[in-house]
């Protein structure tokens, strides 16, 4: 594992899917920085007041929450200069195929299901740590 710390924000209005993603990191031994955030307009709000840092920050972001929804929010980071290179994985209970292309156009970096098991999520999570943090 990579030694450097990374930002890891979740994105999703599930309190226990929040939790549930963390935990899968956890179980692969990635203990980096884990913001919860439960809508488009609190990452965004984040980011912004947050200053993100794009080369240590990582995106998991469900399509549907309420308000701002992930659709929205993909929209808005893509089109921001400062947070268009921030590795953004959409996380979703969607298997749409209209969502996984509307997310691709949108400029999401990945798409995934949301699987039924942790043990899957588990696999996940590791396969995400592996491409954009470590």
């Amino acid at each position: 594992m990579n030694n450097s710390r990374y930002s890891i924000l979740i994105v999703d209005d599930d309190p226990d899917d929040r939790e549930s993603i963390r935990e899968a990191f956890l179980e692969n031994k990635y203990h980096h920085e884990y913001i919860f955030l439960s809508t488009g307009e609190d990452l965004l709000n984040y980011l912004h007041e947050k200053n993100a840092d794009a080369l240590s920050t990582v995106i998991l972001l469900d399509l549907n929450m309420p308000g701002m929804d992930g659709r929205d929010a993909l929209k808005h980071i893509k089109n921001h200069n400062r947070f268009r290179h921030i590795p953004t994985i959409i996380l979703t209970t969607s298997s749409s195929h209209s969502d996984r292309q509307a997310s691709y156009a949108l400029g999401a970096n990945c798409f995934v299901t949301k699987p039924d098991t942790f043990t899957k999520l588990v696999d996940i999570t590791d396969s995400i740590a592996k491409l954009w943090i470590a």
